[in-house]
């Protein structure tokens, strides 16, 4: 690639990284690492803002009369040896000029919005070649790190910046010139935030403020003011932390009373119904029943008539039967060898207790009756050929169950 910033390269470098092909709509151009060693054919770009030119072969700050909307300038790593040029570029907020060869700091006093100023690693060294600053009263941070500044009478140059809020001397001799170094520079800079390679805390600014009028016992009691105030913000801190949370408790116990007494309320009006239709049971029990209640009575009572009216019929069966077989003996109509043994043993015994199991009483349980009759069931089918008993009488007996 050819060391000359030609229009046709400066085309291509937009076709790389994707930007306008129009000069004028583009607010960012990318030069840096490029080896050009001459600014030139960038007055098409009316519109950058910002401009990256770092790592480059310039020896000079030229050509830059079109950009007149520039906001950040990029020229470190190059081999500028003096500042120049810059009067047309009233909205430079940003300059950054480290790794050069700059000797004096010149010409800024023109760049009424500048901000930030990096002219670290230069050939800055005497009070004078940073006396321009007094000039540039916008500058709030500057970088004079890395040059080879020794004299302590700067910090009187650098009192005058009234927006002076970020400061780097580093690597400079300087530093080892003022006595108690920070917190000098703390007190006599007022507006300073950040200094070197750590901010300024209010803390700081108001023990180097102590120890300025009292010495160390002034700032050691300033110190300890301070740490009393930050313990007790702590504190605070947690006092508060705990007031919310104890009154978050308070509201979730009165939430769950609440509810408990609630759901107690409840449970007393159900009590108390059930309580009303208990009592209304209990009318009814006597003698006035709820119309729900007259189909059940009635089939009660129809159930106890029909087990009453089964256990006379078969209860005088069963006397007959005994009756009969007494009295007669062994004369009965029943084939020899057929009588059935259940009923020989029935007619001994009727007259000791006359199976006494049919004497119970007829309000006995339905129930057992049913159980009885049913564990007959199957004699009747083994002796389901005898049909009938034959009497000396017209009457006949027709044998239905023999019970006991």
């Amino acid at each position: 690639m050819s060391d000359r910033m030609t229009k046709k390269i400066l085309q291509d470098i937009c076709k790389q990284h994707k930007l306008y092909l129009t000069p004028s709509l583009n607010d960012t151009l990318y030069l840096h690492y490029k080896g050009f060693d001459r600014l030139e054919n960038l007055e098409e770009y009316t519109g950058l803002k910002c401009l990256w030119l770092e790592c480059n072969g310039l020896t000079k700050i030229e050509n830059l009369e079109a950009l007149t909307e520039l906001r950040c300038l990029y020229l470190q790593l190059n081999l500028i040896n003096r500042i120049e040029n810059l009067e047309s570029l009233q909205k430079l907020d940003s300059l950054n000029l480290s790794n050069n060869y700059v000797k004096t700091i010149e010409n800024l006093s023109c760049l009424k919005v500048l901000n930030t100023l990096q002219i670290a690693h230069n050939k800055l060294e005497t009070v004078e070649d940073i006396q321009h600053l007094q000039e540039c009263p916008s500058i709030s941070v500057l970088d004079l790190s890395h040059n080879n500044l020794s004299d302590p009478n700067i910090v009187t140059i650098l009192e005058t910046m009234p927006n002076l809020h970020v400061l780097n001397l580093m690597g400079n001799q300087v530093i080892k010139k003022i006595a108690n170094y920070r917190k000098t520079l703390t007190v006599r800079l007022k507006q300073l935030t950040y200094l070197d390679d750590r901010p300024v805390f209010p803390k700081n600014r108001a023990c180097a403020e102590a120890w300025a009028v009292g010495g160390l016992e002034a700032e050691k009691a300033e110190r300890e003011k301070w740490e009393t105030r930050e313990r007790k913000k702590i504190q605070d801190s947690i006092d508060a932390l705990a007031a919310i949370r104890q009154k978050a408790e308070e509201k979730r116990t009165q939430k769950y009373v609440e509810e408990r007494d609630a759901g107690a309320k409840h449970g007393n009006e159900g009590a108390a119904d059930t309580l009303k239709g208990t009592s209304a049971n209990s009318g009814n029990s006597d003698g006035n029943y709820s119309t729900s209640e007259i189909p059940n009575l009635s089939e009660h009572q129809e159930t106890q008539g029909k087990t009453e009216k089964f256990g006379n019929e078969h209860f005088d069966a069963h006397d007959d039967v005994i009756t009969l077989l007494t009295d007669r003996g062994h004369n009965t109509d029943f084939p020899s060898g057929r009588i059935p043994l259940r009923i020989q043993e029935c007619a001994r015994q009727s007259n000791s207790y006359k199976c006494s199991d049919y004497n119970r009483k007829i309000d006995d349980p339905p129930r057992e009756k049913t159980a009885s009759v049913r564990a007959v069931v199957p004699e009747l089918a083994e002796y389901a050929e005898i049909k009938q008993i034959k009497h000396d009488t017209p009457e006949k007996l027709r044998l239905h169950v023999c019970m006991y």
